[in-house]
Formats: C-alpha cells, sequence, structure tokens
C-alpha cells in the first residue's frame, strides 16, 4: 500500500443549503430562496454549494439546481441517489462533483453511507457515463474498508466519509465511542487517500464537533448544511459560515 497522502491545500467547506428549500416548501411560496442563501454563502466563504435533489423532491426542485448552475461562481456540489432519472438530470447540468448517497423516502435524512461493496458491477456503469462527462464523482460511504475499496475500483475521484455517528455520540456525551469512531474515521481517511482518492467528510458537523475531523490532514472537504442554516436564524448565515470557517483553520493551524 501506498503512504497517505497529506492534502495540502487549505481545507475548503462545502456549504449545503438544502434546508433554506424545506422551509420554503414548508408554506409553499418562493422564500427564502435556495439560490440567495447559496449566493451569501459563497460571499461568506464557502468554498461550494452542496444541493441534494431527492427523488421526492421534498427540498431542493429542478429549478433549483437550474438557478444554481446558472448564478453560482463556486462549484456545485450535486447529491443524488444512483438512479437513471438523476443521471440523466446530472449529465444535463454536468456540475462539478455528482456525490452519490443512499436514499430512502421514509428517512428524515441520509441514514449511513452508501453500500459500493455491495452494487459494484451497477455503480461502475453508473458512474462511467459522469466521469467522461466531466464530473467529479465522489461516494457517501462509511469508514469501512470494504466501502472505500470499492469506491476506488468503481473509478469514483472522491469518498465523502459519513460523520453522522460520530457527531451523534459526541452530542450525547458518548466521549469514549466518540472517540473510537473518530479514529476509525482517520483510519478512513488515510486508506481513502493511500488509494488516490480524494477525501472529504461531513454529516451532523456543528461547531462543537468539528475540529477533531478538520484536523484530519487527507480531508481535503468538508460538506456542512444543516447546522448552520439552523445557526443563521440566530446569528446570520454569513456570520454563521464565519465562525465555521475559522473553527476549520483553527483546527489545520492556519489562524491564530
Amino acid at each position: 500500500m501506498n503512504h497517505p497522502k497529506r492534502h495540502d491545500g487549505k481545507l475548503r467547506l462545502g456549504v449545503n443549503i438544502d434546508h433554506v428549500a424545506t422551509v420554503r416548501n414548508a408554506r409553499g411560496s418562493a422564500w427564502p430562496d435556495p439560490l440567495r442563501a447559496a449566493l451569501l454563502a459563497e460571499t461568506a466563504g464557502a468554498d461550494g454549494i452542496t444541493a441534494h435533489l431527492r427523488e421526492d423532491r421534498r427540498h431542493i426542485r429542478n429549478g433549483d439546481i437550474e438557478a444554481l448552475m446558472a448564478a453560482l461562481s463556486v462549484p456545485l456540489n450535486f447529491e443524488c441517489a444512483a438512479t437513471a432519472e438523476m443521471q440523466a438530470i446530472a449529465l444535463r447540468h454536468k456540475p462539478h462533483a455528482v456525490c452519490l448517497v443512499p436514499e430512502k423516502r421514509e428517512e428524515r435524512t441520509t441514514e449511513g453511507g452508501l453500500d459500493v461493496a455491495g452494487d459494484l458491477a451497477r455503480l461502475t456503469d453508473f458512474v462511467a457515463p459522469l466521469r467522461e462527462a466531466g464530473c467529479r464523482v465522489s461516494m457517501f460511504i462509511s469508514h469501512d474498508p470494504r466501502q472505500i475499496e470499492a469506491s476506488a475500483r468503481i473509478g469514483a475521484a472522491v469518498v465523502e466519509l459519513h460523520t453522522g455517528l460520530y457527531s451523534e455520540l459526541h452530542a450525547d456525551g458518548h466521549q469514549a465511542l466518540a472517540e473510537r469512531e473518530l479514529a476509525a474515521l482517520a483510519e478512513g481517511a488515510a486508506l481513502a487517500a493511500s488509494l488516490g482518492l480524494e477525501v472529504h467528510a461531513g454529516h451532523g458537523l456543528t461547531y462543537d464537533n468539528v475540529e477533531p475531523v478538520a484536523a484530519f490532514p487527507e480531508v481535503a472537504e468538508l460538506n456542512i448544511g444543516h447546522f448552520l442554516i439552523g445557526e443563521a436564524i440566530f446569528r446570520g448565515l454569513g456570520p454563521a459560515i464565519e465562525e465555521m470557517r475559522r473553527r476549520m483553520d483553527l483546527a489545520r493551524g492556519e489562524t491564530a
């Protein structure tokens, strides 16, 4: 095995704007506008915008993707399930990145990672045209070595490690278990980097738990949404993002 590679560039922050659309859809109106949130995030220092187009369109809608692609100057990370419909939408828009996630209609949020190892042949065929179209394909997975190795085999450029369990354990005060999960995430990041994959991480990250994950030297990007949109109620979206950026930089030793 090759030695894991350190990500030497500045740790990137991708801001997920799904839940701006959740609030909009609760009233069936056009307010608040996810595009406006994305542009504010860009101004506040976001390095990219993430939007998950679910099959049931519970938050982000097709028109939102069109508007984001037309207006953003930072990359769009298009999250979706590995379905023919979503592949066609991705190929039409050709976003910078396509992140494949597991999706169940009854779930409140994405539960666990994608089973790449158990769906190798289909996902290999699914990923190929996206790569040919110039999209960077990412797999949203657990830190299980089988899933990381399978992601490399199918031709993904990126893996995004699911930090949800770590975040839950940390929030519930299960410090020893949280530390164990954090160590497993660190091992997964190192393995993925050694296989030539770019490493991202996300799900459930907050001001209180982000710094240990941000400190992983192999991680190139964190994708954070729900917490930032919630925090924006109290301090505004721009300041909420700026504070997350500050804590990420602090963890990497990039600011005092």
